[in-house]
């Protein structure tokens, strides 16, 4: 082998020794989402000394990850560590409230357990809400490491960066895509397929408003995409299946396509007609 290559991966080594690899990041992500919600640990814990002791070792973890994040040079490990984790309290009581989302918004749900233990669309909201309290703290590359996790696990791509109310359901959830700019209210739910896109993905965007805005009581079925930074869905709105969405609707807005059948005898087939109204 080229001697020169050699050199250069070697280097690339030397440079990052101590890079958290995407497994450890998944690791403590998943050993987080157990912390909050017994369903997903591993162990019991004998105490409640030993359980306080187990969170203070995910707290150092954490500032082991950032002290090795090469991409997170001058940050304060110890103080943004100790930031998240007085914030668990909050993330809890934020991913019960997902879960009762979940739970209230589909028939075929027995329990909370279930939804908790089975729903892919709780494990993706629970990577996002962790990662995104952590891309708030201004902590680089680890927050996309935990979605990309979750995505490889479920299907359902969020960006960390996205703003996401209380009482967020995903239902099914394969394919679902939230952008980085994404804002999203509260009492939303998303059916499996749909994409909260840009119009645009040039570089010189990065920093701009991309993905548009659904504010609260939305609801968007399967396969809808609604694309753009100055889109925004009104309160209360219906977006149906497949409908293909770049601007703005009002409020109790309800959109979908009404497509007819192929006429055989006159071998034509009809529009498809748009319902609802679009500002």
């Amino acid at each position: 082998m080229d001697r020169s290559f050699i050199q250069t991966l070697y280097q690339a080594h030397h440079d990052c020794p101590d890079c958290p690899s995407p497994e450890r990041v998944a690791q403590f992500f998943q050993d987080v989402l157990g912390t909050l919600f017994p369903d997903f640990q591993k162990f019991t814990f004998q105490s409640e000394k030993e359980f306080e002791l187990h969170i203070q070792k995910l707290q150092l973890q954490l500032e082991q990850i950032l002290y090795r994040n090469p991409n997170a040079d001058g940050m304060d490990a110890e103080a943004a560590a100790l930031e998240f984790f007085q914030d668990l309290p909050h993330l809890r009581k934020q991913l019960q409230q997902d879960a009762q989302a979940m739970y209230a918004g589909d028939p075929a749900a027995k329990s909370m357990a279930e939804v908790i233990r089975t729903y892919p669309g709780f494990l993706a909201i629970g990577a996002y809400r962790i990662a995104h309290r952590l891309h708030r703290l201004g902590i680089p590359l680890v927050p996309r490491l935990i979605t990309e996790f979750a995505h490889s696990k479920t299907g359902i791509d969020i960006h960390p960066g996205a703003r996401i109310g209380d009482y967020f359901c995903i239902d099914h959830g394969t394919g679902v895509v939230i952008g980085e700019t994404t804002v999203i209210g509260n009492h939303v739910k998303v059916y499996q397929g749909v994409t909260l896109g840009a119009l645009s993905v040039t570089k010189e965007d990065a920093n701009a408003k991309r993905h548009p805005t659904l504010e609260d009581h939305v609801v968007i079925y399967a396969g809808a995409t609604i694309l753009g930074g100055e889109t925004t869905v009104g309160q209360h709105s219906v977006i149906g299946g497949n409908v293909w969405l770049t601007r703005s609707v009002p409020a109790h807005s309800k959109l979908y396509y009404k497509a007819k059948m192929h006429n055989s005898e006159t071998d034509e087939i009809d529009t498809v007609v748009f319902r609802g109204h679009a500002s």
